[in-house]
């Protein structure tokens, strides 16, 4: 990937003295674009997250960085700060995790090999996820669902969901997930991602800082998850995300103190897909308390950016 003239390639090895006030900068490190599954362009993405007030965004697509040339010239031209990144699944333990790596060199041969690794048998799996709701008479899933790819080579659960709701099967795609996509339901089909250690070895191999997405999403108990943090710190992990689309304030105030416990920087969210869909549009969920350390609060990207956010 090509990024545009003028726009440098960010590392996470790279730091800058403390920025006096970083938990008051609009920050938004993980959405998706049509590039995965989200159902905006990358230069749709950047130019919603202008508009929203976001100094600061990153394109965060499942197992894919081919829409971060655009999304980096689009932010150009606007003069918002774009962060290179991705998310990577993951099998742990028999459950799928999500890493975000941010500031990535999306050109790192590591790093994109390993990506493809992880794409190739997506194909494969939406055909048999096709084939199971069939069992349960909802045919043309795997035609419905191409409808809404973008990127054919990243057909998900997620294009499914939308098909589903487009022909009537459920009222919302959170209904169709719980009804038909999730372990145990017709449409469920488990995939090998890639291992913990790998995705975030590939992060470090392209200079970018592992992130563990959305912890409490994953349906494991806490003696799992702790585990699984765990994991995830001894093989590398930089941050964990407190304040995001799936979490409750509770949530965010059970895993600031994890962020704590683990020496783990905090990162901050909305796992943007869609205006209809997500939870937060980029850019208007809450911001980080006080007391934890954001993961941007060296970053050299942010080091002259004015605080913007209030304190509601």
């Amino acid at each position: 990937m090509t990024l545009p003239a003028g726009q440098e390639r960010p590392t996470g090895r790279v730091a800058s003295p403390r920025h006096p006030d970083p938990w008051h900068l609009n920050v938004d490190l993980h959405c998706h674009s049509t590039v995965s599954d989200g159902t905006l362009a990358p230069v749709e993405i950047v130019r919603r997250a202008h508009r929203n007030g976001v100094q600061a965004v990153a394109l965060t697509d499942h197992d894919e960085v081919g829409g971060l040339a655009q999304a980096a010239a689009e932010a150009a031209a606007l003069g918002i700060c774009f962060i290179p990144g991705v998310e990577v699944s993951v099998s742990w333990a028999e459950e799928t995790i999500h890493i975000v790596g941010l500031r990535i060199d999306p050109c790192n041969q590591t790093l994109v090999e390993g990506l493809e690794s992880v794409r190739s048998g997506r194909q494969a799996r939406a055909v048999e996820m096709a084939e199971g709701l069939a069992r349960v008479g909802i045919e043309g899933a795997y035609e419905g669902a191409l409808r809404h790819v973008g990127n054919p080579n990243l057909i998900s659960r997620s294009h499914f969901a939308r098909y589903l709701v487009e022909i009537g099967a459920c009222s919302d795609v959170k209904q169709v997930f719980q009804k038909y996509l999730v372990e145990g339901k017709p449409g469920y089909v488990p995939h090998r991602w890639a291992r913990l250690e790998q995705a975030v070895q590939w992060l470090a191999a392209a200079g970018g800082q592992a992130v563990l997405a959305h912890p409490a999403r994953y349906r494991i108990d806490e003696t799992r998850l702790w585990s699984l943090v765990a994991a995830f710190r001894e093989a590398g992990g930089e941050g964990i995300e407190v304040v995001c689309g799936s979490h409750t304030a509770a949530d965010a105030q059970r895993f600031g103190r994890w962020s704590r416990d683990f020496g783990l920087a905090a990162s901050r969210g909305s796992d943007f897909h869609d205006p209809s869909e997500s939870i937060y549009d980029l850019g208007r969920l809450p911001r980080l308390p006080d007391s934890l350390e954001p993961l941007w609060a060296h970053w050299p990207e942010v080091a002259t950016m004015r605080p913007t956010l209030g304190d509601g």
